[in-house]
């Protein structure tokens, strides 16, 4: 399944009318979250802060994007990309489950680790980091072909699909999580907390009004 289709409106309905209700909810909340706090405390204690940095460019950048698909499945009916209420413990846009965002929590953190240390070395003729952005983004998008045709995912809109979530959606979020750690420790911090201020901030305005 490459592309959405207009068949899948009525389960991204009920979808939509499941964003943070409880009625699924159960205790693999806490054991996501125990695993992504762990992830994150061993990096820590390690001191490996690049890969810290690479993690929370990522999740930021990511978080970034589910607003805005939020918003634009309350401007125009339909996200670009939809959760199901029956594949997950607890909606919190709709179009990002807890599972999914703890995924996204470790994704930059754990592919980051992939990367050669030398950040102007060249494969192919191309620049690493921006090769294994690219490649990473050409996996995840594979996964959600395959998530996309399960009850899981819910591509509504004909011409949104695996090539568009590709270049637009996974392309930025590795290359956030591999270039920003190359930078000094400033741009990093000011890159992250401007993201995570606006991401709080969007969320703290736009979920009371009712509108994500």
């Amino acid at each position: 399944m490459w592309f959405g289709k207009w068949e899948n409106a009525g389960l991204a309905d009920r979808a939509n009318a499941a964003v943070r209700g409880v009625g699924n909810f159960n205790w693999t909340f806490i054991v996501f979250l125990t695993f992504a706090v762990y992830v994150y405390a061993t990096e820590l204690k390690n001191r490996n802060y690049r890969s810290i940095v690479a993690g929370l460019a990522l999740y930021t950048v990511h978080w970034f994007y589910e607003i805005v698909n939020a918003i634009i499945g309350a401007a125009t009916g339909y996200a670009l990309w939809t959760v199901s209420p029956e594949s997950t413990s607890f909606i919190i846009l709709i179009g990002v489950s807890w599972e999914l965002s703890m995924m996204f929590s470790v994704a930059g953190l754990v592919m980051s680790k992939l990367l050669p240390e030398d950040p102007q070395k060249k494969i192919l003729g191309i620049n690493n980091r921006w090769l294994f952005a690219i490649g990473n983004a050409a996996f995840f998008s594979a996964v959600e072909i395959f998530l996309a045709s399960t009850p899981a995912f819910i591509w509504v809109y004909p011409w949104w699909g695996a090539i568009p979530v590709f270049i637009t959606t996974y392309i930025p979020f590795f290359l956030a999580a591999f270039l920003v750690p190359d930078r000094k420790p400033a741009f990093q911090k000011r890159f992250i907390g401007a993201m995570a201020a606006l991401d709080i901030l969007l969320m703290a305005v736009l979920i009371p009004l009712g509108i994500i």
